[in-house]
């Protein structure tokens, strides 16, 4: 027998540690090789711990919920195989792309928070913990005031939220010396009244109901967002008749052909990676006072969950793919996104979002950029309606399949006339379809 640590896998250079959310396995069961035994959370990503051996589990030293560093020994596994070079000295890892591009939001987080990753007084607090006392607007001089009952008396998930459970307002108070001090050294200003958050009335026939990590995550991404960013958005109807009439004549021979299912999204995909390629100042972020504009075109792709979330895997250098390899990267990265089944690096990295409001029904949107992008376009439902025909016999009215795009962009970088020529692009592309075009 052989005893085998499981510890918790390198995830980037941002990401130090991670909070354990679910134990998949429990003491003396069984794992296969590569079986996910535990599942772990950062900021923002969800991922397994896959077992490098077969045997059984003999102990596990973290509960859930408990933030570990990264390499520490998280379980005991019990092999049959005598090799000592396996003993107490491998470390779990993850795919190389994993460990690549895991958490590159993390990095954004933490840039943009008030809370340093080091206090003063030398006290280490997690990307988790800091990014909940930016989210909750708990000060550096409140977190220091906190007990942490973690690892050398750190800071834990848990330790923040019972804080803020609690009357935080009685803990951050100044004390009346110090507020006296603070009366007398200041000069006479106008007074700013506080913002004080309307309170919301629950009666016995209301639920409430506890918003999950991914919505709490996405809500502040969202915010975040419309304070950052001057949204201003350009809209443009498009006729798509040639496409639809296309897909309609060649669906059954593709799905023959390809095994793949084509819709009209990988079709609006490449109009999209094409119109970007001819206004490369559309695929660029904001950092600060500098503009980085992006080589690579990764197109978001906006994918709805079965928790009514929203997750945007991406598709990298959509430009290189051709209609059935884009084809078939959106029908794979949509069936697993619905699975739960994305890798953490297949939902970084996007320099463009794409999101696809049509789908319920919507003729058009207002989508919110997607940071640290600068535009994000929204595709409208394909509708059938009477429209006006220019022929050289004369003008006449006919029944034609149209759609709204929208584009949402960011006046600190994009102007009108880009934001505009941009989707006028689209739209010519989309309606200059081939009908007769091969696949």
């Amino acid at each position: 027998m052989a005893k085998f640590e499981v510890k918790l896998p390198k995830m980037g250079e941002s990401v130090a540690e991670a909070t354990i959310t679910s134990w998949l396995k429990q003491v003396g069961d069984s794992v296969e090789l590569d079986e996910a035994i535990v599942e772990i959370a950062t900021d923002k990503v969800d991922s397994e711990v896959p077992s490098e051996v077969e045997g059984t589990i003999t102990e596990i030293l973290f509960d859930v919920d408990a933030v570990v560093k990264v390499g520490e020994t998280i379980a005991i596994i019990e092999t049959l195989s005598d090799d000592s070079n396996e003993e107490s000295s491998k470390t779990v890892e993850v795919a190389e792309s994993v460990i690549e591009e895991i958490e590159e939001e993390v990095d954004k987080i933490i840039e943009t928070t008030t809370i340093s990753k080091v206090s003063n007084s030398g006290k280490f607090y997690s990307p988790l913990v800091r990014n909940i006392a930016e989210t909750e607007g708990v000060t550096m001089d409140e977190l220091e005031a906190i007990v942490g009952t973690g690892k050398d008396n750190r800071v834990t998930k848990n330790d923040i939220l019972a804080y803020l459970e609690s009357d935080r307002n009685v803990a951050s108070k100044p004390k009346p010396e110090a507020k006296k001090e603070l009366v007398e050294n200041q000069t006479p200003k106008i007074e700013k009244k506080e913002v004080v958050k309307t309170p919301v009335s629950v009666n016995g026939n209301d639920e409430i109901i506890e918003m999950s990590r991914m919505g709490k995550l996405i809500a502040h991404h969202m915010v975040e967002s419309v304070q950052t960013s001057a949204h201003v958005q350009s809209f443009i109807e498009v006729d798509v008749t040639n496409i639809v009439n296309w897909r309609n004549k060649i669906k059954e021979q593709f799905f023959a052909r390809e095994g793949e299912k084509i819709t009209f999204t990988p079709i609006f995909m490449q109009a999209v990676a094409k119109a970007i390629k001819d206004f490369p100042m559309i695929n660029i972020s904001v950092d600060g006072d500098k503009i980085i504009k992006r080589k690579a075109i990764n197109l978001g792709m906006a994918a709805s969950l079965n928790d009514g979330n929203l997750i945007v895997p991406v598709i990298k250098n959509a430009d290189q793919l051709n209609l059935v390899g884009m084809t078939k990267a959106v029908n794979d990265l949509a069936n697993r996104a619905r699975k739960g089944q994305l890798k953490p690096d297949e939902i970084q990295g996007g320099t463009y979002t794409v999101t696809n409001v049509g789908s319920f029904g919507s003729v058009f949107g207002t989508p919110i950029i997607n940071q640290p992008q600068v535009a994000i376009l929204a595709l409208g439902a394909v509708r059938k309606v009477p429209a006006v025909i220019e022929t050289p016999e004369g003008d006449f009215i006919g029944i034609r399949h149209k759609m709204f795009i929208s584009h949402s962009y960011d006046h600190r970088v994009v102007n009108g006339a880009l934001g505009g020529m941009f989707i006028k692009a689209v739209k010519e592309s989309l309606e200059a379809w081939n009908v007769n075009a091969e696949f």
